[in-house]
């Protein structure tokens, strides 16, 4: 069972804040949701509550006696993919997808080492940590999309109609021409948005350590698309300027990527990026996405 007052402020705030009425509902129907799904799956909760800004996720033991997590999820656009994207992949380089519920999204998975994510390895070895990301993808990009997702082709096309409008708002004309510059590229490539399936929000804080290998991805907003869209967050964690094209080239020969498509691409995620900071109320754009566009406009 979960009681009410175990759930988390943070996410509590972010429900609230993000859906509102239904933001509030989802929280609301948290105890019974866990109590049912605990029961219908036959687990045991042993250990505190974990979360996420969509999720609340609790630590459990199935009926044969194995560790798993219990992740109640409140779904939205992006998360609803999840479990045909740990479907496909099938443990090859993610979480394993052990239940699913289609009707409230609810899912059991694998049980991983929460307090054991990359960031802890890039704290000591920025390169070593860039490399475990360089090998999941290159293991997760090799899977075709399966069919329903949402594609790379109509999130480019939502990005380059989004342009004019943040050119308006910028103040600095550095600003609107390297926007200018990135929206050029993706325009280059989106005629071929690519087949891929695509984990989208790949970072250090979503590969856990695990016991069944060392290191695996979890949490996908999974896309059918090019893997070069893949890239950037690995570029921008811990950021440092000094890293960003030795991380590019890392990530590119470790994916085996083409370096052209992979540049506009990573070019759109940087894109993408600067028109959520402008729409929601930025007039300058964030100083470590202007490097990365600008280093691989030189580089």
């Amino acid at each position: 069972m979960v009681e009410i007052g175990e759930i988390p402020d943070e996410l509590v705030r972010a429900q609230i804040g993000f859906n509102g009425a239904e933001g509030r509902a989802f929280i609301d129907g948290l105890p019974a949701r866990a109590a049912a799904f605990l029961e219908r799956w036959r687990l045991r909760r042993t250990g505190p509550v974990m979360h996420g800004m969509t999720a609340l996720v609790l630590p459990v033991e199935r009926a044969d006696g194995s560790a798993a997590v219990l992740k109640l999820v409140a779904v939205d656009e992006e998360s609803a993919g999840e479990p045909v994207a740990l479907r496909a992949w099938g443990g090859g380089g993610s979480v394993l997808l052990l239940e699913h519920d289609a009707e409230t999204g609810t899912l059991l998975l694998e049980r991983l080492d929460a307090g054991r994510d990359l960031a802890g390895l890039a704290r000591r070895d920025a390169r070593a940590a860039v490399a475990v990301i360089g090998e999941l993808l290159a293991r997760l990009t090799p899977v075709a999309a399966p069919a329903g997702l949402r594609g790379l082709g109509e999130v480019a096309a939502g990005l380059l109609a989004g342009v004019p409008k943040a050119l308006a708002r910028l103040a600095d004309e550095r600003d609107r021409r390297l926007l200018r510059y990135c929206a050029a590229a993706v325009a280059e490539v989106a005629g071929e948005p690519g087949d891929r399936l695509l984990h989208w929000d790949l970072h250090y804080g979503n590969v856990l350590a695990g016991g069944r290998e060392p290191w695996l991805a979890i949490d996908p907003k999974p896309l059918a698309g090019d893997p070069g869209f893949e890239l950037l967050p690995a570029m921008v964690n811990n950021f440092r300027v000094e890293d960003v094209l030795w991380r590019f080239d890392l990530l590119t020969e470790a994916a085996a990527l083409d370096r052209g498509r992979a540049r506009a691409w990573t070019l759109g995620r940087v894109l993408q990026n600067c028109l959520w900071d402008v729409e929601s109320g930025e007039r300058r754009l964030d100083g470590s996405q202007l490097a990365v566009a600008e280093l691989l406009i030189k580089g």
